[in-house]
């Protein structure tokens, strides 16, 4: 099982066959995040492998913490076969969020 939380507040978790580990960041299913910590950010950015990128700010309390997740909502065919898995849509978070494996 992964975990994904910010302070106390846990905001996405999923069993470890669930997540897709790409480049050192740890990507959980959109069914896996929390209901209502994420909110869409205008900051542009497109992976020259995976495809355009979706930032979102996190919901901290009553503060909103700038692009500290993203995902790739319509993912390049080519990022599937380097992966081995297709991860569009899948959620990723930033440092401030710590990730990781506890126990089920």
């Amino acid at each position: 099982m992964f975990e994904a939380k910010l302070g106390d507040q846990v905001i996405a978790r999923a069993h470890a066959d669930d997540v897709i580990h790409i480049e050192g960041n740890v990507y959980f299913p959109p069914s896996a995040v929390v209901d209502g910590v994420l909110r869409d950010s205008p900051t542009p950015y497109t992976c020259p492998w995976k495809g355009a990128c979706q930032y979102f700010s996190v919901r901290d309390g009553e503060d909103w913490l700038t692009d500290r997740a993203w995902s790739y909502p319509e993912i390049l065919p080519t990022a599937v076969d380097r992966v081995g898995r297709d991860f569009a849509g899948y959620v990723a978070f930033w440092k401030d969020v710590q990730v990781e494996r506890v126990a089920a």
